[in-house]
């Protein structure tokens, strides 16, 4: 089975037909499949729309948090209740189009056992891009990142990444990074347990309504490195 892992926080204005689109394309694939949604204390109308959605669809279950916890905690929740051996997670707005997963889930075996989206490598094609000052801020959160802690990795931040079930639940179970900074900390558990990580170029288009505040999480996720490069990971 394939898990898809997705998670939400005021959402309902996109997140209705990102799910009709998931529907359609892996109910034609005819694989085994479970769409996960969590909403993440949203104060919107997410949770209901989902639950309408969930009525006559069996693969999607929806989860809630009861108050805002953050995008990685709502990660966290969606893959330890996961039961696909392949458990993919991906921004609500599908940013990178769903037809880029055969490219990464062909990426794991042997000690590949993670692979990311990545819009910063050469072979990578931003559609629409964003923002110039965001993209200066992600390039230079990555370069940070290759830095201090993960080197070799071009884009950490692309929210489109599959796991296999030992993977996710190794480097899930133990996350201590609750906001938009989990993704470091994940693929450093993931690098620490001796696998390999797989960056594989997509396609990538921005899409508007961002829930990043520029100021606030920029400083977040860079207090968060700094922790994450000064903490015991066990």
């Amino acid at each position: 089975m394939l898990s898809i892992v997705v998670p939400a926080y005021n959402e309902s204005g996109r997140l209705p037909g990102s799910l009709r689109r998931m529907r359609q394309h892996f109910d034609a694939l005819g694989e085994a499949y479970e769409v996960i949604v969590v909403d993440d204390g949203s104060g919107d109308d997410t949770y209901a729309q989902s639950l309408d959605l969930a009525a006559d669809w069996p693969q999607l279950t929806v989860l809630q948090f009861d108050r805002n916890r953050g995008k990685g905690a709502a990660v966290r929740e969606g893959m330890l209740h996961a039961r696909g051996e392949h458990r993919l997670f991906s921004d609500a707005d599908l940013s990178t189009p769903l037809d880029e997963l055969p490219r990464l889930r062909a990426r794991l075996q042997g000690r590949t056992q993670v692979a990311i989206a990545s819009r910063g490598l050469a072979e990578s094609q931003i559609e629409v891009h964003q923002q110039k000052r965001r993209e200066l801020m992600g390039r230079t959160y990555n370069r940070l990142l290759r830095l201090v802690v993960l080197r070799g990795i071009h884009d950490s931040q692309c929210g489109f990444k599959v796991f296999t079930a030992e993977a996710a639940v190794a480097c899930f179970e133990p996350l201590q990074t609750m906001r938009f900074g989990f993704d470091a900390e994940v693929l450093v558990r993931a690098k620490a347990h001796g696998w390999k990580i797989a960056e594989v170029p997509v396609r990538w288009h921005h899409v508007e309504a961002s829930r990043v505040n520029s100021v606030r999480d920029s400083s977040r996720m860079l207090w968060d490195l700094l922790r994450l490069r000064f903490r015991r990971l066990g």
